[in-house]
């Protein structure tokens, strides 16, 4: 406004130029700036566009912003925080632009988790057919979590107590709050893409309100989850806590401290086992000798009487043949009184083998006599 001779004279815009002007104006005033209250004509276009009133008892706001900038799925009537600029559009008039979306109160935050619980159940990401069993026990691990928190505190401490030597990647992130999702979906991202890829990840953080737990139902967080190709261990709150991001995961924990419980055993009790089971081998190996032993004493006692009757064979075997050797002697018959003749070098057995004239020699046992036949004389047959 300039005065001239004490004249108000008022400042001449363009449509356009007025419009640059109060959107600089506003950009310097309020950059960013929250708002809260209830949805009203809630719309998306084209999957990409999001539509929607912002009212409370005495106003209405019309507000604008990408598919992106949504938790999950919304409705009318619920009560939400957002984030954003006041803009004027040069063709579409004033519009509050939102960066982000929290669903407050304890009534919108579970609406808001129960819409995406169907949503995601009907696109099958709590089944549990795709669920993946989680190595047990891990060599290394990637933990999402606060690093100043107890959460993490706890889960270091119970993992060293109970195993020992299992590498730990941490991925420091914030846990609550607007920012949280988008922190939790870049550090899942950053544990899939890693050189060194972890047989886990594990996603923790303790126990809060339901709009401090919000960032755990986040559809961004949960199919960041569902979508990890290294298995997924996720703890969030308390035992009667259940976020979406539990149910998409691979395995869930009921506490932080119960997540290290599950992931490595307790040294102290596998050490009872192994002691156990030392004690079980040393008493079936006992038992194995034992029955090695008596084994081979009866299987010696068998051996002793197999070798005592064949010695027995044998010598009946050896008597048999020394009494067969001594029937076939042929001195035996000359002992006797017999004598064996022989005309030249051939025995004879029969008189018909001799004629009157042949030469014989007649053998005793004390000696041997030459002589000639005389006369061969033939019994009648009968």
């Amino acid at each position: 406004m300039v005065t001239r001779d004490r004249e108000i004279v008022n400042p001449a815009f363009s449509v356009s130029d007025f419009v640059a002007a109060l959107n600089q104006t506003l950009e310097f005033a309020y950059p960013y700036v929250e708002v809260q209250g209830e949805l009203s004509n809630f719309r998306v276009s084209k999957n990409r566009w999001v539509y929607f009133d912002l009212k409370d008892e005495a106003a209405s706001l019309k507000c604008f912003a990408t598919v992106y900038a949504l938790p999950g799925p919304l409705e009318d009537g619920m009560v939400v925080r957002v984030v954003g600029s006041p803009r004027l559009h040069p063709l579409y008039n004033f519009s509050f632009q939102v960066q982000s979306i929290v669903p407050v109160g304890e009534g919108a935050l579970r609406r808001a988790a129960d819409l995406l619980a169907a949503k995601l159940e009907k696109e099958g990401l709590f089944d549990p057919s795709r669920k993946r069993a989680l190595p047990y026990p891990p060599r290394r691990v990637a933990l999402i979590t606060a690093g100043d928190s107890a959460a993490y505190a706890d889960f270091i401490k119970i993992t060293s107590a109970r195993w020992g030597g299992l590498a730990i990647d941490h991925y420091s992130v914030l846990v609550q709050g607007e920012q949280a999702p988008a922190e939790i979906v870049a550090a899942l991202k950053a544990v899939n893409e890693a050189d060194a890829v972890p047989e886990v990840v594990v996603l923790i953080r303790g126990g809060g309100s339901a709009e401090d737990l919000a960032a755990w139902s986040d559809e961004r967080v949960v199919r960041a989850v569902a979508a990890s190709r290294v298995p997924t261990l996720v703890a969030i709150g308390h035992e009667v806590d259940v976020c979406l991001a539990e149910l998409a995961a691979d395995m869930r924990a009921s506490t932080p401290s119960n997540a290290a419980e599950l992931l490595v055993p307790d040294k102290r009790e596998e050490l009872r086992h192994l002691r156990a089971y030392e004690r079980r081998l040393n008493e079936q190996l006992a038992q194995v000798i034992m029955r090695r032993r008596t084994g081979m004493a009866m299987l010696a006692e068998r051996l002793d009487e197999e070798l005592i009757r064949l010695a027995q064979t044998a010598q009946q075997k050896a008597l048999a043949a020394r009494q067969l050797l001594a029937a076939y002697d042929p001195n035996r018959p000359l002992r006797q009184g017999y004598a064996l003749v022989r005309a030249g070098s051939n025995l004879v057995k029969q008189a018909a083998q001799l004629r009157a004239g042949f030469e014989i020699e007649v053998e005793f046992i004390d000696g041997k006599v030459a002589s000639q036949v005389k006369q061969v004389t033939m019994k009648e047959k009968k």
